[in-house]
């Protein structure tokens, strides 16, 4: 999976899309304006598309939750929130913020099939060997009617300039060697699956507002806004439903 790298700050080397990465920057979830940032704005991007829990028993599926931020909206929606990882660094964290965590692989996830009212699977599908699996498991756990939140990085030359030659070196982008484009995602593959599954699924086009940035760089925002764009080329969130 890719080369070796060497982090911002000093010579060692890690290798790309190394989930261990995760675990030695476990301090960083929680940080607005650390390397895990624009990981908030996606979380609250999500929420954006999750109706309110239709009642008290309703299940939030978080797979690959990390540090546990979608949890906060979770909350306010109403839902359980079950969050799915590998890393017990992160469940811990999550745990703290009130998600119920199990330690299990996103291929293979341990939980009983219609289980879900919602599953959210964000910035996962770039990270494994096989993306349709992952989808496959979201169909699985969904229930008829349920609803599946997405969001991945296109296999697309344009995604490997911005998402890595670029975003790996700006403030609030990805740690250096968070991803290897070689396991970005193919669109048309996806969909084509999703179709099979038995799942309505639609991509969008997402890009941080750039007002925003500019005042999350000063510190008058702890969040930005992910705006809509024309294209799904670079970053894309998906939005479906189970038949």
């Amino acid at each position: 999976m890719g080369g070796l790298i060497r982090r911002r700050a000093g010579t060692q080397s890690v290798r790309r899309n190394d989930p261990a990465q995760y675990d030695g920057l476990a301090d960083q979830w929680w940080d607005p304006g650390g390397g895990f940032a624009m990981l908030h704005w996606f979380a609250a991007s999500r929420a954006e598309h999750i109706p309110r829990a239709a009642g008290p028993g309703a299940l939030l599926v978080d797979l690959a939750c990390g540090g546990g931020l979608m949890a906060p909206h979770a909350a306010r929606l109403g839902y359980r929130h079950v969050g799915v990882d590998l890393g017990v660094p992160g469940l811990e964290l999550a745990r703290a913020c009130g998600m119920l965590p199990v330690r299990g692989s996103v291929l293979a996830v341990p939980l009983t099939d219609g289980c879900a009212d919602v599953v959210v699977a964000g910035e996962i599908l770039e990270h494994v060997d096989d993306d349709v699996a992952v989808l496959a498991e979201c169909a699985r756990l969904l229930r008829p009617g349920g609803i599946l939140i997405i969001d991945a990085i296109a296999a697309t030359r344009l995604a490997v300039l911005i998402a890595v030659r670029i975003a790996e070196r700006i403030p609030g982008g990805p740690p250096p060697g968070l991803h290897d484009h070689t396991l970005f995602v193919d669109r048309a593959r996806l969909l084509a699956a999703a179709d099979r599954l038995g799942l309505d699924l639609r991509l969008v086009g997402l890009r941080p507002s750039v007002r925003d940035v500019v005042a999350w760089r000063l510190g008058r925002r702890n969040v930005v806004r992910m705006k809509p764009l024309w294209t799904t080329a670079v970053v894309f969130a998906g939005y479906g439903r189970k038949r």
